[in-house]
């Protein structure tokens, strides 16, 4: 997402087409309440998975394992792929009553600053990077502030494998290896010569995943390696900007041959998070909780401040120069975001 800032007149008109948006979805609902009205009563309330999104209807798989187009009641929060239901079959599909409730969420901020949900119920979310297009350290300690903060297990995949050489190899492992110290688990992979796929399966089985990264370092194609007939849409990075281009444009859940799910939803450039204090993102690095609350000043930021109990703990070599200097750039676009919006 791109930090440019909208002027009044594309603020207005971009609230307009959300509130049109919003108007279109309230109108389809009512119609579908009219609807079963005249047509009378539904089936017995039964639970469900939502497997799929489309907007104004979900597609929810039953108890039973099989897969239906479902409309839902009007005054539903968001629901989002992963999320349980409560729905009754209908003449045609079905039509989804309830949400229940939920033991984990994965959001992030959209343009306007407002939090959109991604996906329910998670247990992992694999952090993919890979050397083209090119990662960032930043990004990734973002998303494993996200899953710290969410209470979701985080797990690192350095993904295309098969590009790491003379060049860059040393530049790798120094980045994987700070990331095993901290206490993440760490893999490598390359769907391109079946590299590392078998221990990521091990990780992933009997658990509700989520790849996330930027676009282009291979959440699709490591889905369809994992799932065999799948195919989903896998596209080149573009030689333009060396950036991946999106090729999921819906959030799909998908079942394991070997158990275990995997959402796969549409990949971002670049992923922010939800407005927060400084106190909070600092939570968010795992290793820096032990000395948190330990400054001399109470209003400690962490920089030049004496007494520091951060930078006292970077200077024994307790935590790294480079995972600091990540957390102080991110409060910084936190800050310059909050500021904005």
């Amino acid at each position: 997402m791109a930090g440019r800032k909208l002027n009044r007149r594309q603020q207005w008109r971009a609230e307009k087409i959300q509130q049109e948006r919003r108007e279109r979805l309230e109108r389809k609902q009512a119609r579908l309440e009219e609807n079963l009205k005249a047509n009378g009563s539904l089936g017995e309330e039964q639970t469900g998975l939502v497997i799929a999104s489309y907007g104004a209807s979900l597609e929810v798989e039953s108890e039973g394992g099989e897969t239906l187009r479902c409309a839902l009641r009007q005054n539903l929060p968001l629901i989002v792929v992963g999320d349980r239901v409560v729905w009754q079959a209908a003449q045609e599909g079905g039509v989804v009553t309830a949400l229940l409730e939920r033991r984990s969420l994965l959001s992030r901020p959209d343009a306007h600053g407002e939090l959109k949900a991604l996906a329910a119920n998670l247990d992992q979310i694999i952090v993919v990077a890979a050397p083209a297009p090119a990662y960032s350290t930043e990004l990734i300690d973002q998303y494993l502030a996200a899953a710290e903060l969410t209470g979701i297990t985080p797990l690192l995949l350095f993904n295309k494998y098969d590009l790491i050489d003379e060049v860059n190899r040393g530049e790798v492992e120094q980045l994987l290896h700070r990331y095993r110290d901290i206490g993440y688990r760490v893999l490598t992979s390359s769907t391109k010569v079946n590299h590392g796929l078998d221990e990521l399966i091990d990780q992933l089985k009997g658990h509700s995943n989520v790849f996330v990264g930027q676009s282009g370092v291979g959440k699709s194609s490591l889905s369809n390696a994992l799932m065999p007939g799948l195919d989903i849409a896998v596209k080149a990075l573009s030689e333009r900007s060396g950036l991946g281009q999106h090729t999921t444009s819906t959030a799909r859940l998908y079942h394991l041959p070997q158990g275990g799910d995997v959402i796969d939803s549409p990949g971002v450039r670049e992923f922010r998070l939800w407005a927060m204090d400084e106190a909070t993102l600092a939570d968010g690095f795992r290793e820096f909780r032990p000395h948190l609350g330990h400054c001399k000043f109470r209003d400690c930021r962490h920089q030049q401040e004496p007494g520091c109990a951060l930078k006292g703990a970077a200077e024994r070599g307790e935590i790294t120069p480079q995972r600091l200097a990540s957390y102080h750039r991110i409060a910084t676009q936190l800050q310059q975001f909050a500021e904005e919006y």
